[in-house]
């Protein structure tokens, strides 16, 4: 079909109207964005002569993603995420905050308030009869190499079977989830399991999405990361356990060389008796950079809708980004 319609003064016009442009009201902000998304999504449909049928069907699809709060599982997926990152990067590179650390993905299932804790942590209730010990450790240093006391980090995973608590309701409250204050030394130590990887849920809208895009929903085993100190960048970040098979094949393409980490696999008996272990576990040291800013803005956390944000929480991360 040879149809096309977009160009014509009368749907140019009509973008104009549905997207608000012509009245006095509202965000002008969101009027130009409307336009543009609108423009390119009428320009779509016209390029390929999209039927009817396919555009009902992909409305039923977004009615199933909303309807599952799965938006932001496809997010990722879809390379959203990782292509704000890649635009923080340069952002950063441009205003030459260079060093530390590199970031990767949030995801969406941070839960705030996390129980704290000085130096160590358990982080597993102990429920968890598969999962495999692990020590988790690292030093958090500035880009000068020097350690910084008291910085906060902030650590989630998901269990043995790649369920989150929160989002998974056999799990006891926070179970694997922790903010750690390092020592005088810069330290932080979990005791925790070796998290498992997980799927999207099979069938699910997601699901759907991506398998007609000819691709999987696997993600690798993986520890997430929030560390902040006053004077440094925060940073958002998360670490690959090498070995796993989707380590380099992550849909949602957390994946960063720099922050694969290899688990090193302890069988001393008197070595785990030391630490109040029971048997062999994996030590996996994650040590970690924060490049230096003055910037208050950027010492927290982007505003965005987490599952339950304190108020607090949120103001302080409304008024750092009213600031950028």
């Amino acid at each position: 079909m040879s149809v096309t319609i977009f160009d014509t003064p009368e749907v140019q016009d009509f973008l104009k109207t549905v997207s608000g442009l012509e009245q006095a009201g509202g965000n002008e902000r969101a009027k130009q964005i409307m336009h543009r998304l609108l423009s390119d999504l009428y320009r779509l449909i016209d390029d390929f002569d999209v039927t009817p049928e396919e555009y009902w069907s992909t409305v039923s699809l977004l009615n199933a993603l909303g309807g599952e709060t799965q938006f932001g599982l496809l997010s990722p997926g879809l390379g959203f995420d990782h292509y704000l990152d890649m635009r923080q990067d340069a952002i950063d590179a441009e205003a030459r905050r260079t060093g530390g650390t590199p970031r990767t993905i949030e995801g969406p299932l941070y839960v705030a308030g996390a129980p704290e804790t000085e130096g160590f942590a358990r982080m597993d209730d102990g429920e968890d009869r598969d999962g495999e010990p692990m020590w988790l450790t690292g030093q958090v240093r500035g880009t000068d190499g020097q350690p910084i006391a008291g910085a906060k980090v902030e650590i989630w995973h998901a269990d043995s079977k790649g369920g989150y608590s929160f989002f998974d309701p056999s799990q006891s409250e926070y179970n694997l989830r922790r903010t750690i204050y390092t020592d005088a030394e810069g330290r932080y130590t979990a005791q925790s399991i070796i998290p498992s990887g997980y799927g999207v849920p099979e069938g699910a809208p997601t699901d759907q999405v991506l398998k007609s895009l000819g691709r999987h929903g696997e993600r690798p085993a993986h520890i997430h990361y929030f560390i902040s100190a006053p004077g440094h960048q925060h940073l958002t970040t998360q670490i690959n356990l090498a070995g796993d098979p989707y380590t380099y094949d992550d849909f949602a393409f957390a994946t960063r060389e720099e922050l694969v980490v290899e688990g090193r696999r302890i069988e001393d008996a008197e070595e785990a008796s030391r630490r109040g272990l029971e048997g062999p576990f994996t030590e996996v040291t994650f040590d970690v950079e924060l490049s230096v800013t003055d910037d208050q803005a950027l010492q927290h956390r982007h505003a965005r809708p987490r599952a339950k944000e304190d108020e607090q929480d949120q103001a302080s991360q409304l008024a750092g980004s009213a600031r950028v």
